[in-house]
This record gives structure tokens, C-alpha cells and sequence, in this order.
């Protein structure tokens, strides 16, 4: 991970404190997933997802991403999305194909922003997100 280093366990401990979830109306549920992130300058942010029936809702990552933005940060050494099922065991989620290139979006240094994908294993985005450069223009007549 960037500087500062913290053990995927810690990660994984802060979002899971991060759950508190709820059941919304139509029977949607907010804050059962808990996100933790540390920012390259050692600071955690942490952020919760909110399900709705209309699609407008968000995973926990943007939460917490956009809890990082607007303390004035952008750059993240390491994320991790923890979800407790009923029987109280708790599972780390990797993040979906919107958060990958969201995170990726917010700040190009992300590429090398560490997910964690259990309390052993981390990838790099970059590893997890292929062909991710932006596409070059085409030298074409058509």
C-alpha cells in the first residue's frame, strides 16, 4: 500500500464499524455495507451504501470517497467494503465495476490504490481494473 501502511485487518475492522443498517420503505436497506478508506497522507475516511427503488442510490465506496473529497483529499492508498450477513459473518466485497472506475476517475494516482480483497489478499486498481488507459484517437479516413 502507499504510505502510511495499515494491516487489511485494520481496514476490514473500520469498515465493518461502519455498518448500521436499516430498512428503508419498499424494502430497501441503508448502511449494511461498511467502507473504510485511507488516503495517502494516512487520514480514514468511511461511508455506508444507500439502496433505493428508484436506482439512485450508491455503494459505500462513494460514500466514503466523497466524504474524502470533501475534507480536500483525492488520493487513496487503500479500500476496503465489508458486508455482515444475518448469521453475523462478515464477508469483504470487491468493488463493482462503477467503483473501480469511479475510484480511478476521482484521482489518476488511484490506479495504484490498494483494494482489499480478504485479511490476506490486496491488488492494486490497475490490476483489477484492465485496459484502463483512456483510448487514443484514431488515425482513420472512413
Amino acid at each position: 500500500m502507499n504510505e502510511p501502511n495499515v494491516s487489511n485487518r485494520e481496514l476490514i475492522r473500520r469498515a465493518a464499524a461502519a455498518i448500521n443498517p436499516r430498512r428503508g420503505p419498499y424494502g430497501r436497506h441503508f448502511g449494511g455495507v461498511g467502507c473504510c478508506l485511507l488516503t495517502t497522507s494516512g487520514n480514514f475516511y468511511m461511508g455506508v451504501d444507500i439502496d433505493t427503488s428508484s436506482g439512485t442510490g450508491f455503494c459505500a465506496e462513494h460514500s466514503a470517497i466523497a466524504a474524502m473529497v470533501t475534507a480536500g483529499e483525492y488520493e487513496i492508498a487503500g479500500i476496503v467494503a465489508v458486508w455482515r450477513d444475518e448469521q453475523d459473518h462478515l464477508y469483504v466485497l470487491p468493488p463493482c465495476g462503477r467503483c473501480r472506475e469511479f475510484i480511478r476517475q476521482v484521482d489518476e494516482a488511484n490506479l495504484d490504490a490498494e483494494v482489499i480483497l480478504d485479511d490476506k489478499r490486496r491488488q492494486r486498481l490497475r490490476e483489477l481494473l484492465p485496459q484502463h488507459e483512456w483510448p487514443a484517437p484514431l488515425n482513420l479516413r472512413l
